[in-house]
This record gives structure tokens, sequence and C-alpha cells, in this order.
């Protein structure tokens, strides 16, 4: 069987194992990690230096970015959410001002509406925090499968974040030439510099 495709069925069964892991999580628990993981973020002084802060708009199976977006407005921040490009497999970012910039979008994840939003276009800065279903210590990612944040990534020149929750971080993940580490790792438990 050639490489690829023996990695593609490792990530498959792992997407798999931690979308369970993460579905069998109670509200509490999950609050509770949701919080902690906000409260690493941002004492990052990455956090506290950026002027533009790109993060995902989470679903329910992801670490929350709501409280953060709230947050980052509150320390007068710019916020630029993703959009998925129709028939691409592109990301564009769009600042938001207010949940009501939100609606749903690809694969049923709120995005920015674009008749509302300014486009960003300089990602020469900022911070980005990554979603990921796992990460391992090299900072590289157990995403959707779907490619868009390691094509954002190769070209974005600011700090990057991914946030995960610390029983779904594994020591080494498998990953090919295409993927993009992060720069750091924020857990319910820790904070990790990467060694990208």
């Amino acid at each position: 069987m050639p490489v690829s495709n023996d990695i593609r069925r490792i990530k498959s069964e792992l997407r798999q194992g931690y979308k369970t892991k993460r579905a069998d999580m109670s509200e509490k628990v999950k609050l509770e990690m949701d919080s902690e993981i906000q409260s690493r973020l941002l004492t990052l002084r990455q956090y506290m230096r950026c002027k533009i802060l790109f993060t995902y708009v989470s679903k329910d199976i992801e670490v929350d970015t709501f409280a953060l977006i709230r947050a980052a407005w509150a320390n007068g921040k710019t916020v630029a959410v993703p959009r998925c490009v129709p028939q691409t497999r592109e990301m564009e970012f769009y600042r938001i001002k207010s949940m009501d910039d939100l609606a749903p979008g690809a694969f049923g994840v709120y995005e920015p509406i674009p008749e509302r939003c300014t486009l960003i276009t300089d990602f020469s800065s900022g911070l980005c925090i990554v979603p990921g279903l796992s990460f391992d210590a090299e900072g590289y990612r157990l995403g959707y499968g779907k490619g868009y944040y390691d094509r954002f990534l190769s070209v974005f020149g600011g700090d990057t974040v991914g946030l995960c929750y610390s029983n779904c971080i594994k020591w080494t993940l498998p990953h090919g030439y295409y993927d993009r580490p992060v720069d750091l790792i924020v857990t319910d438990r820790y904070i990790r510099r990467t060694s990208k």
C-alpha cells in the first residue's frame, strides 16, 4: 500500500476516535476545559501583542471560541473569521464586529456574511487560532481532512496557536509534506511551545 494511502487511512481512523471522545464529553467537563484553555490563551504574550485575531468559529465538539471572540473585542482587537470559498479548498477571512455578522455556512459552521463584513487580505502578522481534533508535540494537527487550514497557514506570516483538549494530544501524529505545524499548543492543562 502506498505511504500516502496508509496515512489517509490512519488519519481517518484517528479522526473518528477523537470525534467520538469529544462527543462523549459531558457538558460540565467541556465547559471547565474550555474555560481553562481560554484563560491560558489570554495570558500569552502573542495574544496580548496582536492587533488582529484570526480564529475559527467553533462547532459543538471543538474548543469554544465564542467566548474568546467576545474577549478579543473587549480587549480592543480586530477579529477575523474564515469563510470557505465555494468549489475550492480555499478560505477567506473577514472582519466581524458582532455575532450578527455570522450565519450557517459550509459544513454547518458559522461563517461571516460577506456583504456585512470586511475582507482581510494582509496575513503578514497577527495571531491565528487553529482548530484540530488532535495535535502532537511538534505542532502537527489532525484536522477534518479538507486541507483548508494547511493551505492558509502556508501563507500566514503571524503566530499560530492550536487549541486542544489535553486528552486529545498525541506524542506524534502522521503528517504529510503539506501539513503545517503550529507554534504553540494551548490545552486545559498546559501551554507547549512546539519544535517548529
